[in-house]
This record gives C-alpha cells, structure tokens and sequence, in this order.
C-alpha cells in the first residue's frame, strides 16, 4: 500500500470518531466576546490526551487577558516527533474561539446536530472542524508511521483560543514565549482553496467629546451626535476614492472601510455630550499600514477641525498586518494542491482572501504559512458568523486527507 492509501484508510476507518470528536468540542461555548476560553481549551485537551497525545498548556496571565477584554485564554500545543525528528516542524493552527451565535438559529448553536450530512453549530466551520481536521490527520500519519512509512519531523498541534480579538494571546503569545518555532505553518480555512494571503486591518475606537445640556437649549452646549455625523460623513465619504485602489492579489479587491458600532447620548431631551464610534479599515496586502493610519486620523480630525467645544480622542484597538507569501510557502503549495486535486476531485487555487486571520502572526515571524481546511468554498455557503453555521461532514473526511497527505510529502 501506498502512504497516501493508508492514510486515507484511516481516516476512512474513523471518521465516525472524528464527527463525534467535532461534536464534543463544538458543544462548549467559547464565543468571544466576553472570551471565557479556559473551558473550551480544557475540553480539547482531555479529548487529546484520551487519544494518547502529551498536552501542553500554555494559559495567559489573567491580568494580561483582562486587560485585552477577555475573561480566559489558554493555548494548546502538542508534539509528535517522526523517525529521528531532524526533517522540518510542521505546525498545524486551528482557533476555538468563536463569535457568539446571535438569532435566527434554526438548530441549537451549541448542538452539533446533524441533517443531511451536515453538521450545524457554531464555530463547526470557523475554525472548530479544522481542530478535528488536524487533530486526525496527525492520528494517521502516527498510524502510517507504525505500519511502516518512512517519515522524519515534527508535527505540532497549536490550538490557540484568541483569533476573534486578534491572535495576539494566541499564536501571538505562543512565539512571543518562545513556545514554538516551526518551519511552516498550515492554518485554519476551508476545503477547494489554499490561502496565500489576506488583507490587514486597522481598528479605532473614536471618542467625541461635547457637552452635554437641556434639550430645550441646544445652544447652551456643543453636540458631540452633529460633529460625529460630520465624522461619519468623511468616511463614508472617501469608499468612492478606496473603490478606486485595486489588489493585485487575486482574490483580494480593495480597501474597505465602515463604522460598526455607535454609542452615545444620555436621554432623548439632552444635547449628546459624548459618542463614542468603533470603525474598522481593511487595507489590502500593497497599502501600508503606517500611511494608512496616519490618512485616517488626519481625515477624522480633519472633519472636525474648527468645531468649538468639540474635542476628538482616536485610540487604535487592533493592527492586523496583512498575509503574504514568504520564501518556502511554495512546497506547502505544492503538496496541498497535489493532493488536494485528487482527492477532492478538481483544481485547488492559491488565493487572496479579503479577511484577516490570526495566522498572519507566524507570517511576521518569518514562518511560510497558508491556510487550508475543511469546509465549503466561500464563507457566506457555511453561515460562518451566522445562524445556521454549518459544515459538511464530507468536506471534512477529505480536507483531513488532503492535509495528511500534504504534510506525510513534506516529512519524506
């Protein structure tokens, strides 16, 4: 038999298990916010060791992650050494936070029920599945290994539970402690394309200060809602000039930018004296990020420049650097697009993708890494981030050969 013929054997032979494995780990909530993820992580990891893996926690300062504005966070990470372990560390990221679920579910989010060959519940798509995608392709390649194959390496599990906040108490703080240093990276995605690269993003929480009085004497304060709206308007003022910025990188179209939440106001009869707006700018992977926020603060105070009794406050909360390809990420390339066409029966593309993930990290290290897993073509045919998430369980049978196969090619 051939090595890619036992592998897919075994994950044949257990894909029962693995839909049950995915089932259990779904069925803990880890949404995010508020982040209490020492629990999820703590299911990982009793389901890992029952399989016979050695678990290594890596749990963030509680002062630290509070500070960030979650509740928990603990990393996993698991080894597996191949023949003499001196052929390249191959790590395998998937993230268990999720989004909270939101209305309209059809199913219980937290279910992991199944209908017609899917499985629906929050995070079974983003990125849940792929913790049970890489779980049991290293499962193989260990079986492989003990019914002859010849394989040399490392493989590494990272489970990280930070990725909707950013990843910087993620795989962020498994490099900043050193926990880790692999020559490549496989992250999280979905099954019919590999991601090269992906577009960063800028994060501001912006603060208008006025004051506040009677509504019955406007005049008598300084509205912070008309200098917000004078704000709103230069920003979604400039999307016509953004639309114009094209990516080169397929896949990827151009910068965008929004505001996603607005408070302020204390009661319907007085003036706002204070609004507070989070916004968010995508920028693809040619813009630079330092240009890009110099523009934005310039273009905020700019909208509010002369207005008397307004002041502004412009706090960053999130820098996500884009994804780009490094020297090396060609071979997992490759061996995912070898292997990924024969078992999912057609081409698989290296792509763009205009979202962020928390992958980028390992990119900044200097690590090659692209994404690719189980799941459908798009993010909008999963529901991922929305009721109804879902994913179908053929997908993952077959992502966990094609990325078993992958990484069985690259410890040869």
């Amino acid at each position: 038999m051939t090595i890619e013929s036992t592998l897919a054997q075994f994950i044949d032979a257990h894909h029962v298990e693995q839909i049950e494995f995915l089932r259990q780990i779904v069925r803990v909530p880890s949404d995010t916010p508020p982040g209490n993820n020492n629990p999820p992580a703590e299911k990982a990891a009793e389901l890992l060791t029952a399989k016979g893996y050695a678990v290594e926690r890596f749990a963030v300062p509680e002062q630290r992650v509070r500070d960030y504005g979650m509740q928990s966070i603990t990393n996993l990470i698991v080894r597996q050494k191949f023949g003499a372990g001196t052929g390249p560390t191959i790590a395998l990221n998937a993230h268990g936070d999720v989004v909270p679920p939101g209305e309209g579910w059809s199913f219980d989010p937290y279910g992991g029920e199944i209908k017609d060959g899917r499985m629906y519940a929050r995070g079974v798509a983003v990125s849940k599945s792929d913790i049970a995608s890489f779980t049991y392709a290293l499962a193989a390649l260990k079986a492989a290994e003990t019914a002859g194959a010849q394989l040399n390496g490392n493989v590494e599990l990272h489970l990280t539970y930070d990725e909707e906040f950013g990843g910087l108490l993620g795989p962020g703080y498994l490099l900043e402690q050193k926990a880790t240093k692999p020559d490549y990276v496989i992250g999280a995605s979905f099954s019919y394309a590999i991601v090269t690269a992906h577009n960063g993003c800028l994060q501001f929480e912006v603060t208008v200060h006025g004051t506040a009085t009677h509504g019955s004497m406007p005049e008598t304060g300084h509205d912070a809602l008309q200098a917000a709206n004078a704000i709103l308007n230069a920003i979604y003022g400039k999307l016509p000039d953004l639309g114009k910025t094209r990516s080169k990188v397929a896949g990827i179209n151009t910068p965008t930018m929004l505001v996603g939440q607005i408070v302020g106001g204390t009661n319907t009869n007085v003036v706002p004296g204070k609004v507070v707006m989070k916004m968010d700018r995508r920028m693809i992977p040619e813009e630079n990020p330092a240009e890009v926020e110099a523009q934005v603060r310039a273009m905020i105070e700019g909208a509010v420049a002369g207005r008397t009794g307004i002041r502004v406050e412009i706090k960053r909360i999130l820098l996500a650097n884009a994804l780009k390809p490094l020297p090396g990420h060609e071979k997992l390339v490759a061996a995912l697009q070898k292997h990924g066409e024969r078992i999912m029966g057609e081409p698989i593309p290296a792509i763009g993708v205009p979202l962020y993930t928390d992958a980028r990290l390992y990119g900044e290290a200097g690590i090659p890494v692209v994404l690719y897993g189980a799941g459908p073509r798009t993010v909008p045919e999963s529901n991922a981030k929305r009721a109804d998430e879902n994913l179908l369980l053929e997908d993952l049978r077959k992502a966990t050969q094609v990325v078993a196969c992958a990484v069985a090619e690259l410890l040869a």
